[in-house]
């Protein structure tokens, strides 16, 4: 009956009855960003839904995953068989396929507040019905337009001793705190509905992310249709992604805070943090090859160049795989304490990780502890490790097995017994990651789902709202987020940046959305906000549109996401721009130093023209050789060709895709314009494999035996691009 929660259902089109039920026919549906998408009950309701034109279903949600289709057919060929190995065995999202192709019923909309990059850069529905929004405003926003039902999947806490318990597991960042909203609205007199759907696939996480089974009304558990979860190919890291991974590595401080995005240029940051942690020499001689020290001096001061002693913490929106690398590195191991008072003290380094009497001794100083001891004192000490886990107050005396001790800080016969008997070893409880939501590789996911006890109670998933900026949360208030997060890196990713210091990297000028704010603008102005803490964004300096290189550092543009009044550090394979507190003019310049050099003298000249730059400014020497031919003398230095490898952390395609990947990228890109495509036409037309060099190629790309116009076009295509691979056309070196 309405109102009854924690109903366990193994029927999904049961539960979508019962949420009508509930709710009705007018339903708007929150589901959680990326992975932890409910895919069997989503599929189910929006099946209703279709068939049922009286239902109206608004679906508010971000980052719906879908495999990838492919545009051509030779890309359809490539896709094929690497799509149906990861994930032929996953149900897809019905409304996310629907949406890519403009298939979506009148009575169906989907408003997302974040997409994957580009994915619907042309797609009119969803860039009209698009939510422009911080990840911190996404529960308003989610309210105001009226969320009546929210699914979530999620993991079941039988297997781990948690019975009655689920896991949030991979979202808790928006589930956490929409839950008693929903609950308040219902209270109010708003009919809700809250859904869970069991998958034993996906990793247990306790902490804030374990909740009881019953904080939901609807639980869908049917184990024999459970599925893999949906994965993201690990990325190939290029060497311009190197080297902006090793400059923002140099930017690390031992004993801080780091936050990092998704993609090749975050794979590229842990890579080189890893170098420098386990192959400090190695690291040592690309940093004296490019002459940080001396062209950057700003690592001097805010980063450095030795191994991680202290080791960093975790506070990231989005738990990338490469954090739990830098955890088996022994990189990821600071640990921070919910209790502002005691991080303090760890921070300044009045109490150690190992428990003694020195510790009580400062505690009682600074009033976290009184003495004699008190009931609550003890509960407090035993929190966190500095009493043993046995110990019990009773009578007003501590109690450790048959032993009895009196618990004044002053006498030293009860001192010599509580340093005996009552006496941590070291401090318990400590978290060195505090992550929002994650998805990743297979890998990453199997190996979340292998950690021990001990090193899954080391990670907390969490409320975003907790992670992403200073204010007070009730898992913990500014005072606390300050004293965990000290030395913050906040290192994310831009498309483009403008001289004048405003970062471009979730639209472009004409309005159309690339992907979402998400959490970029928090971090960013968070970095303002602590001391000692830094916004780092990362680019490429060049990319290629239409066959042209283009500059990603640009004079201005028609968009911004971080303003200029926010600018920090911006980081391309180049070095390093440190623009906080600098004027405009210093600002322009270091950032043309970053720039690409075949587009430095057209910036200066630009520069010049208005004004923000001394018109007697000349580029020195020592900026003018940002070419690509540095970065692969950068990168050879150290005469170890597997130093900065293209998939650092593995991979999920195999040798003859790899192959044929780059392949089809080089005729893509030859393709690009009309000349080039008519060139590529010609030239593939008289291509042939006479030797049967390319057989086992085709054979995987379906060509070995060609039939008909298109596929014998498809073959020679194939076998031109393999032949370019191995004899590159010379496209010069000029800096012009």
């Amino acid at each position: 009956m309405a109102g009854e929660r924690g109903q366990v259902s193994n029927d999904v089109n049961a539960c979508v009855d019962e949420v009508i039920r509930r709710v009705g026919k007018n339903i708007t549906l929150g589901l959680p960003l990326g992975l932890g998408k409910p895919v069997r009950f989503v599929n189910a309701l929006y099946q209703r839904a279709k068939d049922d034109p009286e239902i109206r279903l608004h679906i508010v949600t971000a980052l719906s995953l879908l495999a990838p289709k492919g545009g051509s057919s030779l890309e359809q060929r490539f896709l094929g068989p690497f799509v149906e190995r990861l994930y032929g065995a996953i149900p897809e999202l019905a409304y996310a396929r629907d949406v890519s192709s403009n298939r979506l019923p009148e009575n169906v909309q989907v408003s997302e507040f974040f997409f994957k990059a580009g994915s619907y850069l042309n797609n009119r529905s969803q860039q009209r019905h698009y939510v422009c929004t911080n990840y911190t405003h996404a529960v308003r926003d989610l309210m105001a337009v009226g969320v009546n039902v929210v699914a979530q999947m999620v993991a079941p806490g039988e297997a781990h001793g948690q019975p009655g318990q689920v896991s949030l597991s991979c979202n808790p960042d928006l589930t956490l705190d929409l839950i008693p909203l929903l609950r308040e609205r219902e209270d109010a007199g708003t009919p809700v509905a809250l859904v869970a759907e069991m998958n034993r696939n996906l990793p247990w996480f306790g902490h804030d992310a374990a909740i009881g089974a019953d904080r939901f009304d609807i639980v869908l558990d049917q184990p024999s249709s459970d599925h893999p979860l949906f994965s993201a190919p690990q990325m190939s890291v290029s060497p311009e992604d190197h080297l902006i991974g090793f400059y923002a590595s140099a930017l690390l401080k031992d004993g801080g805070t780091l936050q990092v995005g998704i993609g090749s240029l975050g794979a590229a940051l842990v890579h080189s943090a890893i170098l420098r942690h386990k192959h400090n020499d190695a690291w040592r001689a690309v940093f004296d090859h490019l002459r940080v020290d001396e062209h950057f001096p700003l690592v001097s001061e805010a980063g450095g160049t030795g191994p991680f002693e202290q080791g960093l913490y975790g506070c990231s929106e989005m738990m990338v795989d490469g954090f739990l690398y830098l955890m088996e590195q022994g990189i990821l191991r600071r640990e921070v304490y919910d209790h502002a008072g005691l991080q303090s003290l760890i921070n300044n380094g009045e109490i150690a990780e190992q428990v003694s009497l020195a510790t009580l001794d400062v505690l009682r100083r600074e009033k976290l502890i009184d003495s004699p001891l008190r009931a609550r004192d003890v509960r407090w000490l035993i929190r966190y490790g500095i009493f043993r886990g046995a110990v019990e107050f009773k009578g007003g005396r501590l109690r450790a097995g048959d032993q009895s001790v009196e618990g004044d800080l002053d006498n030293s016969e009860a001192r010599e017994a509580i340093e005996t008997l009552v006496l941590g070893d070291r401090l318990t409880g400590g978290i060195a990651m505090h992550g929002g939501f994650y998805v990743g590789p297979e890998r990453f996911y199997q190996s979340l789902r292998e950690l021990s006890d001990e090193q899954r109670a080391r990670i907390c998933m969490t409320s975003v709202n907790f992670i992403n900026h200073l204010y007070d949360h009730r898992f913990g208030d500014q005072k606390l987020k300050v004293a965990q997060r000290v030395h913050g890196r906040f290192i994310n990713s831009a498309m483009m940046y403008t001289l004048n210091g405003a970062g471009v990297s979730d639209g472009l000028e004409d309005g159309r959305v690339v992907s979402g704010v998400g959490g970029q603008y928090n971090f960013v102005a968070m970095a303002h906000e602590l001391p000692g803490a830094r916004s780092i964004l990362t680019l490429r300096s060049t990319r290629q549109s239409h066959g042209k290189v283009l500059s990603n550092i640009v004079f201005n543009y028609g968009h911004c996401t971080i303003p200029r009044h926010l600018r920090d550090i911006v980081i391309t394979e180049y070095g390093i721009a440190d623009l906080r507190g600098q004027s405009d003019e210093q600002v322009f310049l270091r950032l043309i130093r970053i720039a690409d050099s075949r587009f430095q003298q057209e910036l200066l000249k630009k520069a010049q023209k208005v004004g923000k730059v001394d018109p007697a400014f000349k580029l020195p020497d020592s900026w003018c050789n940002n070419t690509p031919a540095a970065i692969r003398s950068a990168m050879s230095v150290t005469g170890d060709a597997g130093l900065f490898p293209p998939f650092p952390f593995g991979r999920d395609f195999t040798d003859e895709e790899l192959t044929l990947g780059k392949a089809l990228k080089g005729l893509k890109a030859a393709t690009a314009t009309r000349r080039g495509k008519l060139a590529t036409l010609w030239q593939a037309l008289r291509a042939r494999d006479d030797e049967g060099r390319y057989e086992a190629l085709l054979e995987r790309m379906g060509l070995s035996g060609p039939s008909g116009l298109r596929e014998k076009l498809d073959q020679r295509l194939v076998i031109h691009g393999l032949q370019q691979l191995e004899s590159p056309p010379d496209t010069g070196n000029s800096k012009t």
